[in-house]
């Protein structure tokens, strides 16, 4: 799995590398920058470059890029979004070592106002002006920069994230570089991934900078992607001597009158990840409808109260099917929400002696009663997408439920971590 660090981690651990193990920030900022020329002779090999430096680290690493590339005899030009004066520690270091290299310096004021002399086309165009730390709306100047960059027809590669995104959110904090490429640094960071920051990030190249090993799988970073090699490795291998029998029995309770499709698909979908039999709880009204459409899945009629929903008189006979027959409850894809549904919901994720995974209406159906879930006697999976969450969570806005669905569980009462049994985990 790879580790996804928080800009506050990443900070960390750029200080432990500096304090505790003797790396100088100088050596980082030198491997950071030929970590991005490597990429660039490797992507674009003979394009003419132009450099766009903020006045922090990121533009320092911007810096030793443009030094080495003009070095190795590609054409460059650098415009800086701070006066040299205001320039510090290593990113004051490389200007310097660059002015001495010979590399051409312009004030970020000409590449706004630009004569066509001095951006050939076709160029490339690095994004070195804001990196990991932006925790505000882009200022004016800058926003005029990165405007104008996204109208340019000009590849763009970022330098650690693209300028004007959130690093921990992926949030376009007023305006954003769109890049198509990104180097970033010894891990992948929260924005990289979430939209819509990952739509800006183009395609993410993760650089070895030296970073210990230690620091970079450290358990104090608790977030990982699942990669496809993840994903495969975790997928149980299907023994040859086999039967349907052997790879249980999924109970789905799903659907409503207008709302089927949902209840198919999800039917399909247990089937398609492996489970060998697949049971779809419905409306009994609708069961006709059902049994003439499905050709693997079994239908079990419930009660219902005439107009196409169940009812909660439905919790009694689902109970006594996972009892005797059923491995596991999937509840929520179509079943439509009111007072009854409620209750049913409520009922199955405290009589379950399976574990259960609740989707869509599912979860609608708990925005009241939350707390039920700490009341389960088996595992409990959620599966809300952010309007979802939104709606459960009742005081969050959309937005903020969408950027930031890793800090959820730490934030709600869904999860009650004191006890195994007792735990609803959320899926996104």
């Amino acid at each position: 799995m790879l580790k996804i660090a928080t800009a506050k981690q990443m900070r960390q651990i750029d200080r432990d590398t500096i304090k505790k193990y003797g790396i100088s920030g100088t050596v980082l900022m030198e491997r950071a920058g030929l970590s991005v020329v490597d990429k660039i002779n490797g992507i674009y090999p003979k394009k003419r470059i132009i450099v766009l430096c903020g006045g922090g680290n990121n533009g320092g690493d911007g810096l030793v890029a443009a030094r080495v590339l003009h070095n190795q005899g590609r054409d460059v030009k650098v415009f800086l979004s701070a006066k040299s004066g205001e320039l510090k520690g290593d990113a004051k270091i490389n200007y310097n070592i660059a002015k001495k290299f010979g590399v051409r310096f312009y004030p970020m004021k000409k590449f706004l106002t630009h004569p066509s002399s001095l951006i050939p086309r076709p160029c490339l165009i690095v994004d070195a002006l804001l990196g990991t730390g932006l925790n505000k709306k882009v200022k004016s100047s800058l926003s005029k920069v990165i405007k104008k960059v996204n109208r340019l027809s000009c590849p763009v590669m970022s330098v650690d994230i693209p300028s004007g995104i959130s690093s921990d959110a992926g949030q376009v904090m007023g305006c954003a570089i769109k890049a198509q490429h990104t180097v970033t640094f010894g891990l992948a960071k929260h924005g990289h991934l979430l939209y819509p920051g990952a739509d800006h990030t183009g395609k993410l190249h993760i650089s070895d900078i030296g970073f210990p090993r230690s620091l970079l799988v450290s358990d104090r970073i608790k977030v990982s992607l699942v990669e496809k090699e993840d994903a495969c490795s975790l997928i149980p291998q299907r023994p040859r001597y086999s039967h349907k029998g052997t790879y249980g029995h999924v109970l789905l309770v799903a659907g409503s009158k207008g709302k089927t499709g949902a209840a198919f698909l999800a039917a399909k979908a247990c089937l398609r990840t492996g489970a060998g039999l697949v049971t779809i709880g419905v409306p009994e009204s609708l069961s006709g409808l059902f049994q003439s459409r499905v050709t693997e899945e079994m239908v079990l009629p419930l009660p219902d109260k005439g107009d196409g929903t169940l009812s909660s008189e439905a919790g009694k006979p689902i109970l006594q099917f996972l009892k005797k027959t059923a491995n596991v409850l999937a509840i929520g894809p179509g079943l439509s929400v009111d007072k009854e549904i409620s209750e049913l919901v409520s009922m199955l994720v405290r009589g379950s002696g399976v574990p259960v995974v609740i989707d869509a209406d599912g979860v609608n159906a708990l925005v009241n009663s939350a707390t039920i879930l700490k009341k389960s006697k088996a595992p409990v999976i959620l599966t809300p997408h952010p309007g979802e969450m939104a709606r459960l969570l009742q005081d969050c806005r959309l937005q903020i439920v969408d950027c930031g669905m890793y800090g959820i569980k730490s934030k709600s009462e869904i999860r009650n971590p004191k006890s195994e049994m007792n735990t609803a985990e959320l899926r996104t």
